[in-house]
């Protein structure tokens, strides 16, 4: 007969049996299968970052019934020793010393299909958006119908992109797929014929104060949030702080509204239209803003809620042309329909390094610190920072130029946590979808990524290019695709297009 001591040892190795035979037993589970959804998915032994702006945590699993988050259950192993068992799935991922993220979104992105002239395949930037671990995109400015069109086969997931939010432009610098109205009647008649194609807001460009009063007035009623490109125009983000902007999109407008005399410092000669002459006193702009006067826009940006969503990746070729043009994505990504648009082209909008000089990027330099600076202190101020790229122009490549944005918040002084809260949480709130996107909760969409390595420790195991890491797993709206995989096709896209480039081939 055996002693208590040997009964209480049986005991345990009859657990830890039980323990290790359940453990082989998930890790025997079939992988998905990419670009298939799943009645149930489990992510297991992940390490959580939420998009909530807490820390870490984990092992957890991560329970997915078709396209939302059934599930967040943290992984005691001393109870599983005593036979606690794990939620179970027919199909999991084993995210073993992997981070799992909330899928990121791009709160400023274009899609895409040519490039002045040059067809580009929509397929491309897609698969890089999600190979990049974007879930989301909130287009401000493309082809209203082809993208509304889009957003349907994103959503009934007939092809592999991010779920996408439409907002068309309305402005004189939105190019041919612009609503231009001419007065206030036009201009709230517009709104109303963009609610009723289904778009989910508005983007204003270039726009004079009274067309801006009557779009958002009307904006406002039908439930459209607006998000505002500024520009070097009569109105200031006095503006949007009046009139409820949702968003501030670039910074044009917030340091002009803090000038003293109300008017830049600009040469006589200058010409607004000449993109040389744009970007360059852009680069002056900031130091001119009075810091009391900054101080009290960004008091009453925070105050009104209007998000800021600075996109600082897009002007960084101002401060640093030579590692713009060499980024070491470009070798295997850049299509050749983008490469050539970046080439300098006074025809092109955002390729204006016709003389682009070392005085030019000092400039910038200083600009970016006070800018930089400033978002800090807005979010100190109870602001809401999100994140977008405007890729497609000045060297930005889609999906890497929001990995590069995340990495440049990291450079303004924001920690690891808050930038990818800004990516997350933040830009679900600009969206309105705060309780659906951004966080990694029961009852949350399914939009998640699963990452080989620490985003917090080096945001740079994001990028695809990174060797040994990159993020593994895109899961957007419950569908799991392989990261890799995705990149590889990108990588075969961008192939064929150069080889069909190339001299000889007709």
């Amino acid at each position: 007969m055996r002693n208590a001591r040997q009964q209480a040892v049986c005991r345990r190795l009859t657990q830890a049996a039980i323990a290790l035979s359940f453990s082989a037993a998930a890790l025997s589970q079939t992988a998905p299968v990419s670009g298939k959804r799943y009645p149930r998915l489990a992510i297991r032994n992940a390490i959580v970052v939420d998009g909530n702006g807490t820390p870490a945590a984990g092992p957890k699993d991560i329970v997915i019934e078709n396209n939302r988050i059934a599930a967040v259950v943290a992984i005691d192993p001393v109870a599983l020793n005593h036979g606690a068992r794990r939620p179970p799935a027919e199909i999991e991922i084993d995210a073993k010393g992997k981070y799992v993220l909330p899928g990121l979104i791009d709160a400023h992105a274009h899609i895409q299909d040519e490039r002045n002239g040059i067809p580009q395949p929509v397929e491309y930037e897609l698969k890089t958006w999600l190979a990049c671990g974007i879930t989301t995109v909130r287009d401000v400015g493309s082809d209203l119908t082809k993208t509304l069109a889009l957003r349907a086969r994103s959503a009934a997931g007939e092809i592999a992109a991010p779920r996408i939010f439409v907002y068309p432009m309305f402005g004189k610098a939105g190019g041919a797929a612009a609503i231009e109205p001419r007065n206030p009647a036009e201009a709230r008649e517009g709104v109303r014929r963009v609610k009723q194609s289904g778009a989910d807001g508005i983007k204003l460009i270039q726009v004079h104060r009274d067309i801006m009063e009557a779009i958002e007035d009307e904006a406002h009623k039908l439930n459209l949030p607006v998000a505002h490109h500024v520009g070097v125009e009569e109105t200031t983000a006095w503006d949007d702080i009046r009139l409820g902007t949702r968003s501030i999109e670039h910074w044009y407008g917030i340091p002009d509204a803090a000038i003293p005399d109300g008017v830049q410092d600009f040469p006589s000669s200058y010409n607004y239209n000449d993109e040389s002459d744009r970007f360059r006193y852009a680069g002056h702009l900031w130091r001119e803003a009075d810091p009391k006067m900054l101080h009290d826009v960004l008091a009453a940006m925070a105050k009104a809620g209007v998000a800021w969503v600075p996109t600082f990746d897009i002007y960084e070729a101002s401060r640093d042309l030579q590692r713009a043009q060499s980024q070491p994505w470009f070798r295997d990504y850049l299509h050749p329909a983008l490469s050539e648009y970046f080439r300098p082209n006074a025809g092109n909008h955002g390729s204006y390094f016709l003389h682009w000089t070392s005085n030019d990027e000092v400039f910038w330099k200083e600009n970016y610190r006070i800018w930089m600076a400033s978002v800090r202190d807005f979010e100190r101020l109870g602001g809401l920072v999100g994140v977008g790229d405007d890729a497609g122009f000045i060297y930005q490549l889609y999906g890497f130029g929001l990995l590069r944005e995340l990495e440049l918040h990291e450079e303004a002084g924001f920690h690891p946590i808050k930038v990818i809260q800004h990516a997350t949480g933040n830009n679900a709130r600009i969206l309105g979808m705060e309780g659906q996107l951004g966080g990694v909760r029961p009852g949350y969409l399914a939009d998640l990524i699963v990452v080989n390595g620490n985003p917090l420790d080096d945001i740079k195991v994001l990028y695809p290019t990174t060797e040994g890491a990159g993020i593994e797993w895109t899961i957007k709206d419950g569908i799991p695709y392989h990261a890799p995989t995705l990149a590889a096709d990108v990588r075969e896209i961008v192939r064929k297009a150069r080889e069909s480039r190339a001299p000889g081939k007709k």
